[in-house]
C-alpha cells in the first residue's frame, strides 16, 4: 500500500469480478457516442450557448466520458478479483435472448404473427427448461392469447405473413385482419 500513489489509493476499492471489463466496454461506448456527436447534433450560428442543439448532448457526453475514465482508472488500480472471465461469459450468454428477439422480428413477416408467436413461445419455453406437456400447452395458450389481445383487441398493426398468401380467400382475409 505504501508504494501506491495517493490517487491510486483514493480510487482503490473492492470491485466485482466483471467491473474492469464493464468499465472498458462503457468507456469504448462513450468514445463511440462522442465520435458520432458531430453528425447527430449541430451548432447553430447566432444562437446562445445554452440554446444550441448540440450543447446539452455535448455536456452530457463530456460528463459520461469523465466518469467512465474515472471508473476505468479505479477498476484498473484496484486489486484483481477472481472470476472475471466467468462474469463476462455470463454477460455474453445473456445476449442469446437478444438474438432470439431479432430472429422473431425477422420471422414474423414471413410466417405471420400467430404462427411465429406460437413457435417462439414453445421454443423458448422448452429452452428455459420447461419440458412437460402442461407447460408447453400453457405456453401455446399464452401465445394465442398474446396474438388475440394485440391484433384483435388492441388492433396493433403487425405485418401479415407471406405464408398467408397460400391460404384460401376466406381464411386468408380472417388471418390478415384478426391474426
Amino acid at each position: 500500500m505504501a508504494g501506491k500513489s495517493r490517487a491510486a489509493r483514493f480510487f482503490q476499492r473492492e470491485r466485482l469480478p466483471g467491473d474492469l471489463a464493464f468499465s472498458i466496454v462503457f468507456l469504448l461506448f462513450c468514445i463511440f457516442l462522442i465520435s458520432q456527436l458531430g453528425e447527430q447534433a449541430v451548432w447553430a450560428k447566432r444562437t446562445r450557448l445554452f440554446a444550441q442543439p448540440a450543447f446539452w448532448p455535448t455536456v452530457s457526453l463530456a460528463g459520461m466520458l469523465l466518469f467512465s475514465l474515472l471508473h476505468c482508472f479505479g477498476s484498473w488500480v484496484s486489486p484483481r478479483t477472481p472470476g472475471r472471465g466467468a462474469e463476462v461469459l455470463f454477460w455474453i450468454r445473456s445476449l442469446e435472448y437478444s438474438a432470439w428477439f431479432l430472429l422473431y422480428v425477422w420471422t414474423v413477416p414471413r410466417f405471420g404473427y400467430l404462427g411465429t408467436t406460437l413457435l417462439f413461445t414453445l421454443i423458448l419455453t422448452y429452452r428455459a427448461g420447461y419440458r412437460k406437456g402442461n407447460m408447453l400447452v400453457g405456453a401455446a395458450l399464452m401465445g394465442v392469447g398474446i396474438v388475440v389481445v394485440f391484433k384483435s383487441l388492441l388492433q396493433v398493426k403487425i405485418p401479415s405473413g407471406q405464408l398467408y398468401e397460400f391460404l384460401p380467400d376466406g381464411i386468408r382475409n380472417f388471418m390478415l385482419v384478426y391474426l
